[in-house]
């Protein structure tokens, strides 16, 4: 049951953010739409990279660290 829950609030959650990078995308420079499986995490079942496309990015702390960081959460550390 709570597999399902999850599985159904990372759909929506996908779903917002496919309108949302659709609404800000340039047809000139990506003319196919975003689909909400682009947003999924790549472990969870349904997302571009489990049916066997490019798909999404696994999900690790240092991920979430560059995406705080890209959010303005915290300065940017320099790492060359």
């Amino acid at each position: 049951m709570a597999e399902g829950r999850a599985m159904a609030e990372w759909g929506r959650m996908a779903s917002l953010l496919a309108l949302i990078a659709n609404v800000n995308r340039d047809p000139k420079k990506r003319s196919k739409p975003f689909k909400p499986a682009e947003f999924l995490p790549a472990d969870l079942p349904g997302s571009t990279a489990a049916a066997g496309g490019s798909g999404g990015m696994p999900i690790r702390a240092a991920n979430i660290t560059d995406l705080k960081a890209l959010l303005g959460r915290r300065p940017v550390s320099e790492t060359a």
